[in-house]
């Protein structure tokens, strides 16, 4: 019998006014994380 398909959890969405950008790039990937002024 085939197996049901795990159900994928999607990410709250926040309105936040103001906020830090973190960027980090390697040579293959360039990852871009939104955090609040708590880090959140």
């Amino acid at each position: 019998m085939a197996k049901e398909a795990a159900r994928v959890r999607r990410r709250e969405r926040k309105n936040i006014s103001s906020g830090v950008a973190h960027v980090n790039s390697t040579f293959n990937n360039t990852m871009i994380t939104i955090t609040d002024a708590q880090g959140n």
